[in-house]
């Protein structure tokens, strides 16, 4: 989200994913999956940032509740889910985009 937001450069998201990933030790599959999205479209004009869930962190989260454990990162990243139904941000063009390159799960049009 800052990086797309920054107002004073013109950064180039695909070469910084291939940076990140190949330059640091934030190395990941995720990162190859963002250099791969974003030299499809940099902007992610075409995807709204809609994330959907098919069940398991909901399942996950109830179970960690009923048998007292928490699961602070799995419960943040359904909210953040549930965050990307009431507005279009571009962080959330990033997760519904990199779902598309890992799983094949479907996008929503803009």
């Amino acid at each position: 989200e800052l990086l797309h937001a920054t107002p004073h450069f013109e950064l180039d998201l695909k070469n910084i994913a291939s940076l990140w990933n190949h330059g640091s030790v934030v190395r990941s599959w995720l990162n190859e999956l963002a250099e791969s999205a974003f030299g499809k479209d940099a902007a992610l004009a075409d995807i709204r940032g809609y994330v959907e869930d098919s069940g398991e962190g909901r399942w996950t989260i109830q179970e960690a509740i009923d048998i007292n454990v928490p699961a602070p990162v799995i419960t943040l990243s359904l909210l953040m889910r549930l965050r990307s139904r009431q507005q279009d941000s571009f962080s959330a063009k990033v997760i519904a985009a990199l779902r598309n390159e890992f799983g094949g799960h479907a996008v929503k049009k803009a």
